[in-house]
């Protein structure tokens, strides 16, 4: 049997996925082998999400079954609830380690070194004297054609419904010097894109003063030329501006993919959530995005039933999102989360009445899903083909740089290539193409 074995279960988002792979890597350094699938684990690290009380049950859920499943293991709960609710996770019987953020990377440091006897062994950094960005180059997404290059944390913009500026503290940001580095490395390694990704990634380079901006990194990577496409992660709407825009749609390297957190189509509501634009800002960058560069993807982030939605501002918000050209919707109902202002707020929603709002705007997204493919048909996409479809064994299935998941016949294996697709039909949940010679 393998000494020394560790498995590492991720919650939450690309960001925590992005880390989590971090810190696999700097186990299999110190001497950890990752555990085979039914293989009992010597170590557990359990990297948790509160963005909801949903998420911070499931983030206790996953922690009480690790422990179960791997008896006698160091159990470690590392991420966003250490960092904030290390004592909601200290009663937790057979929980070894509790770190949060700050210090979650330097987990292999302190294994050894854990009394077990007396109860989880806390270590709560603070980010203020984390002042520079924590690097640790890694691959995130499995697929191995796409990577994911994590190059900001933090937030501090302290949007009402999140705690998010609370668990990731600061902004920091990733040298430029370091970013073009790593893509090289990935590209030299055989990925045909990078996604980057951060916390809040349109606040790139704000630490740093005026010598940097996610504009100007960009452009410095346009320079490199390298043969690896870029993808930009979630960037709030108002740090999308024209030229930003421009830039995408005259580069061949940037993938014409926005996705952007609209939250409510209510003004009101987004006053209450501290968002500091309004429906008539929102609609104005979604069109001139679709003027710019027509068959951009689109993809908006909303919440059903925050507190004071009633009827009507729901109804503005539907009728919002119904009237603009996007491409997709995730919709995410309203959970008190402790610690939030809007936790406090009068006028919380029924959670039937919530549930039944997220459906409609749900049901909302697999429409404006369907009509985007619709407009697809007959166009040309550059695809990266990630191998043989799972249940299609004779089609290849891949990624468009417009976010389109395509699948086409060929006799070949085609993975990891860039591929001209021509899209020729589409269905409820499938994009057929064929490919173009």
């Amino acid at each position: 049997m393998t000494q020394n074995t560790f498995r590492v279960i991720t919650l939450g988002c690309k960001v925590n996925q992005y880390e989590s792979a971090c810190l696999e890597k700097r186990l299999k350094e110190t001497g950890w082998n990752p555990a085979g699938r039914d293989e009992k684990a010597d170590l557990v690290v359990i990297n948790t999400c509160i963005v909801t009380q949903r998420a911070s049950y499931q983030s206790r859920q996953a922690i009480r079954k690790a422990i179960r499943e791997n008896p006698g293991c160091i159990a470690a709960a590392v991420g966003c609830y250490g960092q904030v609710f290390p004592d909601e996770l200290s009663g937790i019987d057979g929980l070894s380690i509790i770190s949060g953020n700050a210090d979650k990377l330097s987990i292999p440091d302190y294994l050894g070194k854990i009394p077990q006897k007396y109860g989880p062994c806390i270590i709560s950094g603070d980010f203020s004297t984390k002042g520079s960005f924590d690097y640790s180059p890694s691959r995130a997404i499995s697929d191995r054609t796409r990577a994911s290059l994590k190059i900001q944390d933090g937030c501090d913009s302290f949007c009402s419904y999140c705690i998010v500026p609370f668990a990731r503290g600061p902004v920091r940001s990733l040298e430029p010097s370091k970013v073009i580095d790593s893509l090289h490395c990935l590209s030299e390694e055989g990925y045909k894109e990078a996604v980057l990704t951060g916390i809040h990634l349109g606040r790139y380079g704000t630490d740093q003063g005026n010598k940097i901006s996610l504009k100007t990194l960009l452009a410095k990577i346009e320079d490199e030329g390298l043969p690896i496409r870029i993808r930009l992660s979630s960037l709030e709407p108002n740090e999308i501006d024209p030229e930003l825009i421009e830039m995408i749609a005259a580069s061949k390297r940037l993938c014409r993919h926005f996705h952007i957190p609209l939250q409510s189509g209510d003004e009101n509501i987004l006053k209450r959530m501290n968002r500091h634009y309004t429906p008539g800002d929102f609609a104005g960058l979604v069109e001139l995005i679709q003027e710019k560069i027509p068959l951009a993807a689109i993809g908006l982030d909303v919440i059903a039933g925050f507190p004071g939605e009633d009827a009507h501002a729901h109804n503005n918000t539907f009728s919002f999102i119904s009237d603009l050209p996007v491409s997709y919707l995730h919709v995410f109902p309203y959970s008190p989360r402790n610690g939030t202002a809007a936790a406090g707020f009068p006028g919380q929603v029924n959670q039937k009445l919530i549930k039944e709002r997220a459906t409609e705007l749900r049901d909302l997204g697999r429409k404006k899903r369907a009509a985007f493919h619709r407009l697809c048909v007959g166009k040309e996409f550059s695809v990266i083909t990630k191998g043989r479809h799972p249940q299609k064994k004779d089609m290849i299935e891949g990624i468009s740089d417009n976010y389109l998941n395509i699948i086409f016949s060929s006799s070949r294996l085609l993975k990891n290539t860039l591929q001209t697709v021509q899209v020729i039909e589409t269905g409820a949940d499938w994009i057929m193409g064929k490919a173009v010679d």
